[in-house]
């Protein structure tokens, strides 16, 4: 087993690390990006819901579940691979699915997925990514990727975006189920900035035979005459249970449903044969005083068993909150504003300094606590205050 806590920490003190000049500290990246970034482009990443109290609290409430370790145990075998849906990762962490990237670099999108092919992650291509379905697949022939779909209201475009995914190996769809319309983020409002009223995020719209049907024009001689089409067509208020159902007959790929957190919810996703939940809240983006998504994953497992079912997102800043996550049933955790802060700093080396961090600081940290693998994690583990 590769220790990546030790591999890590050896390059360093060794002086042999070339990239020894980026951020370590998710807070490092941070700042790193919000320098780098125009204002509009860095407040629409990094802008929430309201007054930001869902996004606050998923970092706050993170922080009351609290690991117990355990030592005089062995190991030096100790391992963060994991399992999701029957495969076999290097390590939980899935790059979660941002959209409108090229903000942060022309092909944010590209980078990120040569990244994750790199390190063995597995990429979530949002639906309203900036580059396409297919241009994902053909430069990262060796990705493990999994496609986020938009519940739209065209019927006919959201069912070539899901048979353009499996003619494409994507190996999940994830239906995102929090976006029905947009939340309220005063900063955009402020900086009157949507970027897809730019053009950005809508590849694999007008990539698409059936959106391009409605257009009376080609993208390239009137962008805006798509743009206008997009946003009469991409949310959809009217999404609910039976939609969902006409989603899951399309495909016989493993479909999760992202962006619920009431233990009803996740019982009534099952019931509608969703193969995985993932718990989010969408980083607090679109309701305000919304529960954190560690409080909800400990409510959703208290009494039932989702063992191998349930990813988390949202709130997940380091090797501590993994632990936690695992601790209570999650199987799997997703990183977004990270990701998007080591795109927008250093492109497709960030995004691998990044990632290759956080492996190496859970491998540490989870030996350290006296635990040889991530299944060992329970509820024994850790301690709500």
């Amino acid at each position: 087993m590769v220790n990546y806590g030790y591999e890590f920490e050896t390059k360093r003190y060794l002086g042999t690390d070339e990239d020894r000049e980026l951020p370590i500290s998710i807070e490092e990246w941070r700042k790193a990006a919000s320098e780098k970034l125009p204002n509009d482009a860095w407040w629409y990443i990094e802008g929430s819901a309201g007054n930001n109290s869902t996004f606050e609290h998923n970092e706050h409430r993170m922080n009351s579940y609290r690991i117990r370790p355990r030592y005089l145990r062995n190991v030096e075998n100790s391992s963060i691979e994991t399992s999701i849906l029957g495969r076999k990762y290097k390590s939980p962490f899935i790059i979660a699915p941002l959209g409108a990237m090229s903000i942060v670099g022309k092909d944010a999108d590209l980078a990120g997925a040569k990244a994750a092919e790199a390190l063995g992650l597995i990429y979530c291509l949002s639906t309203v990514a900036s580059s396409s379905i297919e241009e994902i697949a053909v430069n990262a022939p060796n990705l493990e990727k999994w496609f986020q779909l938009y519940p739209g209201k065209d019927l006919e475009i959201m069912k070539s975006f899901v048979r353009r995914a499996e003619k494409s190996r994507y190996r999940a769809i994830i239906v995102t189920v929090d976006t029905t319309m947009l939340g309220w983020r005063e900063k955009d409002l402020q900086n009157a900035y949507l970027p897809f009223m730019q053009g950005h995020g809508i590849r694999n719209y007008i990539t698409d035979e059936h959106f391009r049907k409605r257009l009376k024009k080609n993208p390239k001689e009137d962008m805006m005459e798509a743009v206008k089409e997009w946003l009469s067509i991409y949310v959809n208020p009217s999404f609910d249970w039976n939609y969902f159902d006409k989603i899951r007959s399309w495909t016989k790929l493993p479909l999760f449903i992202k962006g619920i957190t009431s233990p009803l919810d996740v019982k009534l996703a099952f019931e509608h044969k969703a193969d995985g939940v993932i718990v989010s809240n969408h980083g607090g983006r679109q309701v305000d005083g919304a529960i954190s998504t560690i409080d909800a994953l400990n409510e959703i497992t208290m009494n039932e068993s989702y063992k191998g079912r349930l990813i988390i997102d949202s709130g997940i800043r380091g090797a501590a909150d993994v632990m936690r996550a695992f601790s209570l049933g999650a199987t799997g955790v997703m990183i977004g504003r990270p990701y998007a802060y080591a795109l927008a700093t250093a492109g497709r080396e960030g995004v691998q300094r990044l990632f290759t961090t956080l492996m190496g600081e859970l491998s540490l940290q989870l030996a350290l606590s006296g635990f040889n693998s991530l299944d060992e994690l329970n509820r024994e583990c850790i301690l709500i205050q």
